[in-house]
């Protein structure tokens, strides 16, 4: 029985895996392919993007305000506070800022997609769109995907802007240390590669909860109770998706660029 159990286990999550990859390929080659539903993506990218801004802004500012606090306190017993800038710049641009829109933007919307379409399954409405000839991956995967690639790497800039925002009013106004040698390390030391790195993370984060909320969406069953498992399903996949991937990509960057 024990060895079944863990057959059976395994096979679920071979099947899981394989269904994932060939639902994300098919949500993103449908945007290549007539037809292209431009209103929804448009409708998307505003709940996705605007619906968000406010906690990302706020989550940002104060992360960055974190940084700054905490990296003072350390820095300043190697006579070394003047730096503070430089670390809060370059922690928030290359991890913290992508990670932490990722992980905000998961919570809010890879849920919402999960139990949107969740409802839909339980409600028969997919099967309505399937019997009057509408695609519902073209209808509503697609859309939702490329709102979510797009619009979170435009929240990544304003997280890290506001982070390092964030960062300039806790040294200046709790560790009274100047603001303009604040900014000018922050802006001296960045480099290309860490721009670069900042600014390819959201691209990977947006489609991963983008599909992932719409997978497990329409794999609902069980009624409304599948909805609130799926719903749970979406934001814990897609938060340790995104953390894994990050990973991977920061290991394959230090390695290109160093």
């Amino acid at each position: 029985m024990a060895f079944q159990s863990v057959e059976n286990t395994a096979k679920n999550i071979v099947g899981t895996v394989q269904a994932y990859s060939l639902f994300a390929y098919q949500g993103a080659t449908n945007l290549f392919r007539p037809p292209i539903y431009w209103p929804d993506f448009l409708v998307q990218a505003d709940i996705i993007g605007f619906g968000s801004a406010s906690i990302v802004l706020l989550s940002g500012f104060f992360t960055g305000g974190v940084l700054a606090l905490q990296s003072a306190a350390t820095l300043s017993q190697f006579g070394a506070a003047a730096v503070t800038g430089r670390f809060v710049s370059t922690s928030m641009i290359r991890e913290l800022g992508p990670v932490l829109t990722g992980i905000m933007v998961s919570g809010r919307n890879a849920s919402s997609m999960a139990s949107e379409l969740g409802s839909m399954v339980v409600t028969e409405q997919i099967d309505a769109m399937r019997a009057l000839g509408v695609d519902p991956m073209r209808k509503l995967v697609t859309p939702r995907i490329f709102a979510c690639v797009t619009m979170l790497f435009f929240l990544t800039i304003v997280a890290n802007f506001f982070g390092i925002l964030g960062g300039a009013a806790v040294t200046v106004f709790m560790n009274h240390q100047n603001g303009t040698q604040y900014f000018s390390m922050a802006w001296e030391h960045l480099r290309h590669p860490d721009i670069i790195q900042g600014l390819l993370k959201p691209l990977f984060f947006g489609y991963i909860l983008g599909s992932i909320g719409c997978f497990y969406g329409l794999r609902t069953t069980g009624g409304t109770e599948g909805v609130g498992r799926s719903t749970i399903q979406a934001v814990v996949t897609s938060s340790v998706l995104i953390i894994f991937v990050d990973f991977l990509i920061t290991h394959a960057l230090l390695s290109l660029f160093t």
